[in-house]
């Protein structure tokens, strides 16, 4: 027995004999088994967005829809359009924004803006 176990651990036998397949099908096993039994937490969470960043979807060939944040945009600056433009060119380089619109909480207070481009 022990020398069965040692001829596994340094993989001395030959290709195709009965021993080499039972350890490459214990290693398929391990690999295709353990990811349903073990949670790696490697999951995508596409819910959960850093705070203060701009989130990025595509609508199309060509068009995005992005919510760009609210306190990142000042609106008693320069004109809206070009600071979700600034903002956005500065992750996406030069797009065109199709139109945009305010998206509020219950409050009534102005949480992000969506904004769809295309380029």
């Amino acid at each position: 027995m022990g020398r069965i176990l040692r001829n596994y651990f340094y993989w001395t036998y030959e290709r195709g004999s009965f021993h080499y397949d039972v350890m490459v099908t214990l290693i398929l096993a391990f690999i295709f088994i353990t990811p349903l039994v073990w949670n790696y937490g490697d999951r995508p969470q596409p819910d959960k967005v850093p705070p203060n960043s701009v989130l990025v979807k595509m609508a199309g060939p060509g068009s995005f829809v992005y919510d760009v944040p609210a306190k990142d945009v000042h609106p008693d600056g320069a004109a809206l359009n070009d600071q979700l433009q600034a903002q956005i060119q500065a992750i996406s380089g030069p797009v065109t924004i199709d139109r945009y619109d305010a998206v509020k909480e219950q409050g009534g207070k102005i949480v992000t803006y969506r904004v769809w481009a295309h380029r």
